[in-house]
């Protein structure tokens, strides 16, 4: 794999400390996660690379297609990529600027196939909507629920993936891939190693060694990945994938 963004930002990552009441420091009010990842993706014309995470693509291909719920859906090349595959997709994402991109790739992906298949108009197979993944908790079940480097501040990983394995109905698949913390990206705010997970602690917290739960996937998985300013690193995924029984 070559020039792919090692990752989506998915949730609140902010850059200064704050107090009990969500202020900084000095007392001032920090801005909302929406407002945060707003102006990080105002900040360029494009962030990610428009390819779909390695990793899902590795899982997923062979999932029978349902309806797949997209968690911190970024801009949107995941979730477009599921949909094309069949999928019926609900992508959540907290900024209103990346789900208007993302959204905007959808419609060119739909144009293309529209011209491709010589036939009119194909209907878009996406939702997008605009949540805090941090506060929302998912509405009905999936068929396969991804969480694709969703990284929270300090350890509140937990709750959101929690909510993620709640939203898998039984025979149905749950997906999590993210940064391993013994090897993180040597760029950006990888600087904590409790706000990623291994193996063993995904399994651990969620509860996955139950009855309810057989993990068919739970590995540590090498890769070559490309920084926002070109840098060159070799990284490491943590890869879970898990069926629920009942």
């Amino acid at each position: 794999m070559t020039q792919h963004r090692e990752d989506h930002p998915h949730i609140t990552d902010h850059p200064h400390s704050t107090d009990d009441a969500g202020n900084g420091l000095g007392g001032t009010p920090q801005p909302s996660a929406a407002s945060t990842w707003d102006e990080m993706y105002r900040s360029r014309p494009q962030i990610w690379s428009g390819k779909p995470n390695p990793q899902l693509v590795r899982e997923a291909a062979g999932l029978r297609p349902g309806k797949a719920l997209d968690l911190g859906c970024g801009e949107g090349a995941d979730a477009i990529w599921l949909a094309q595959q069949g999928w019926a997709v609900t992508a959540v994402d907290v900024s209103a600027v990346a789900l208007e991109r993302a959204a905007t790739h959808e419609k060119t992906a739909l144009d293309r196939e529209s011209v491709h298949a010589g036939e009119g108009a194909i209907p878009s197979r996406i939702r997008w909507e605009q949540r805090d993944l941090e506060e929302w908790m998912p509405e009905g079940a999936f068929d396969l629920v991804s969480s694709q480097f969703l990284h929270l501040p300090s350890m509140a990983w937990r709750g959101p993936l929690l909510a993620a394995a709640a939203a898998v109905k039984p025979g149905g698949t749950l997906l999590i891939v993210g940064h391993h913390p013994d090897r993180l990206p040597p760029w950006g705010s990888h600087t904590a190693p409790e706000r990623f997970y291994t193996p063993s602690q995904l399994v651990q917290e969620l509860k996955l060694d139950s009855p309810e739960w057989v993990v068919e996937v739970l590995t540590t998985r090498d890769r070559p990945a490309t920084g926002p300013d070109g840098q060159e690193a070799v990284i490491a995924d943590t890869v879970l994938r898990a069926t629920r029984l009942a």
